[in-house]
């Protein structure tokens, strides 16, 4: 794991951050094309605003693996076996110990957490918040990925075609592997070592999905609302980020948010833990 220096960001996008084209996002979505002249605006990654980063953590290198979550299954502490492919243009693909953990659900996730904090016996692992997660992502940068403005096929998973689809032009140099890549492949860390937030596999958070940004202050604020997610029609699901092989680059920014179910398990979902650092009261 990888220790995040302390500090504050701007959580959420700005005005010209995505360039997906298509206004289908949020309630009021038109689902047309906008012009080129247009500004791009995904409403649920927006208000962008400060958040004072007050709990002390370390987060995963890597995306947990399906070696690491085969561990607690044959421990007792995972009830889930994960079929171990993905679906491609090809058919499906096998993959190997060192590929992302799969076709996992949120509840999946929060076993193998509890699994792990028995075996250390203390409560210090979990998924992280959405502000957490975006924080390590960005690794003190405020471009659109943490690596720049732009991504290419070496430094994230992602596909070509779909990029292109989406801009409207040709992009030969981006690559289509249709598949999940190992967690140490690519040239795929940030500045602060945290690899593959851009691209692989969409990553669970443990935040309860909103239509937009909360707003608010603080990572301990974020964390006090992750405990009962509200009863309305996002009941019961969760923020995933980062983008997965299957998604086109915008899908890759820090900001980008989707609200997978805590039940969906799919062949382009993973996640990482993170371990919070206790304080000591004064």
């Amino acid at each position: 794991m990888i220790v995040i220096p302390p500090g504050a960001f701007m959580m959420g996008a700005t005005q010209e951050s995505s360039r997906f084209p298509y206004d289908m996002f949020g309630k009021d979505a038109t689902f047309r094309q906008r012009a080129r002249d247009e500004i791009h605006i995904i409403r649920n990654e927006h208000p962008r605003h400060l958040v004072e980063m007050d709990i002390p953590y370390a987060i995963g290198r890597n995306e947990l693996t399906h070696a690491e979550w085969m561990v607690c299954v044959e421990a007792g502490g995972c009830s889930h076996v994960p079929d171990h492919r993905t679906l491609s243009q090809r058919g499906y693909v096998s993959l190997g110990p060192d590929h992302p953990v799969i076709n996992v659900s949120f509840l999946d996730a929060v076993e193998f957490a509890d699994w792990v904090n028995s075996q250390v016996g203390d409560d210090v692992y979990r998924l992280p918040t959405e502000a957490e997660w975006e924080y390590a992502a960005r690794a003190g940068t405020t471009t659109r990925f943490a690596q720049g403005d732009d991504l290419d096929s070496t430094q994230a998973n992602f596909l070509g075609r779909v990029t292109e689809q989406t801009l409207g032009v040709p992009l030969p140099h981006l690559k289509n592997r249709d598949t999940v890549v190992a967690v140490d492949e690519l040239d795929a860390a940030n500045g602060w070592g945290v690899r593959h937030m851009s691209g692989n596999v969409w990553e669970f958070t443990r935040s309860c999905w909103s239509d937009e940004h909360l707003g608010l202050p603080t990572d301990s604020a974020y964390l006090a609302r992750t405990q009962t997610c509200p009863v309305n029609a996002n009941a019961h699901r969760r923020v995933a980020k980062g983008g997965g092989f299957q998604s086109g680059m915008d899908n890759l920014r820090p900001a980008r948010r989707t609200r997978p179910s805590e039940t969906s398990r799919r062949d382009f979902t993973g996640f990482r833990l993170i371990r919070e650092f206790k304080t000591e009261s004064k």
